[in-house]
């Protein structure tokens, strides 16, 4: 079937001219062929073209043909040495203005980065935590290459464009407020799964992150920790504690929802000595002078499900030690 595509797309653009009903039409064509068959009729050139592409539908269609590629981890390791294609592929996902797109590319790349994960998959989450948010078992179904991790996380020109985008000093989301935020409500969303998936990747880094602009989401000043990042910081700790202006109420906001995900994660991910040691830190500098947010984590256990509230309650307590986490009353 594959040597027959590109004819069955010249006869479909003789029956529309709509850009939305081609890319449809066009991912229905693709569904069962692979991201190594797809390689020889979309080169990676051609792909950028289409992420550049103002159209959304372009975007999505170049997007899916990215993620067969999550089939297996060999197929991941063609993506991550693809350096301009996965660099249009962070543009277009953290600056389009267009929704779909914003929520096409996260699960893109969080389907991605799971399948390339060299950990091994982790046990199922307890019984009680199947209905959490966010605890859905991980996809793959052995350990990965890790190949775009490395990628993402330690190419220098990769990781600060990530950074540059999220930050405003990138072009693209510099002079306008709103993109900006929709580029940190991105990575804010899929930080929690990326830090259940592999923890440690996303809380060291040996590439100094980038120093937010003065002027976040529309404001000036903002806390006094935005003067910059600290040695060995990952991803996880610029976004969460030096990405977001928290005099942004809607940005305040969408970090007060990401750090109720991540606890709500962490609880059911492997239990570490590291990882509590760093996660504690994090929330005993993001809690300190925010009221709004530590009175979200310690009122968590009071909004779940009722067989969950007491191992929550637990788990708030032991990573906001000193703290008074109350239980709903029922």
């Amino acid at each position: 079937m594959i040597r027959f595509l590109p004819k069955l797309t010249a006869i479909l653009k003789k029956y529309t001219q709509d850009p939305a009903v081609l890319a449809s039409l066009t991912i229905k064509l693709l569904r069962p062929v692979t991201f190594t068959q797809i390689l020889p009729l979309a080169s990676p050139e051609s792909l950028i073209q289409a992420l550049e592409s103002p159209a959304p539908a372009a975007n999505i269609l170049a997007m899916t043909v990215l993620h067969k590629a999550a089939a297996s981890p060999a197929e991941v390791s063609l993506v991550a040495v693809m350096t301009p294609l996965l660099s249009a592929f962070l543009r277009r996902w953290l600056a389009s203005p267009h929704v779909e797109v914003g929520q096409k590319g996260s699960k893109v790349l969080g389907d991605l980065l799971d399948i390339d994960c060299e950990l091994p998959p982790p046990p199922p989450p307890p019984t009680t935590a199947a209905n959490a948010p966010g605890t859905e078992i991980v996809l793959r179904k052995a350990p990965g290459q890790g190949k775009l991790w490395r990628a993402l996380l330690t190419d220098r020109t990769i990781y600060m464009l990530l950074l540059d985008l999220c930050s405003g000093r990138h072009p693209d989301t510099s002079g306008d407020a709103l993109q900006l935020s929709l580029a940190q409500g991105r990575v804010l969303r899929i930080l929690p799964r990326l830090a259940a998936l592999n923890f440690q990747a996303v809380a060291r880094s040996n590439i100094p992150a980038a120093t937010p602009v003065r002027l976040t989401n529309g404001h000036s000043g903002g806390r006094s920790d935005s003067a910059g990042p600290r040695p060995g910081e990952g991803l996880l700790q610029f976004a969460a504690l030096r990405m977001v202006d928290r005099g942004d109420t809607l940005m305040h906001l969408s970090l007060v929802d990401f750090f109720e995900a991540l606890v709500s994660l962490m609880r059911v991910t492997e239990y570490s000595a590291a990882k509590m040691t760093a996660l504690k830190a994090l929330l005993a500098e993001a809690t300190l002078g925010d009221a709004v947010l530590k009175e979200a984590l310690l009122t968590l256990p009071e909004r779940t499900v009722d067989e969950e509230a007491e191992d929550l309650r637990r788990w708030v307590q032991e990573i906001l030690p000193g703290e008074t986490v109350r239980m709903p009353l029922r």
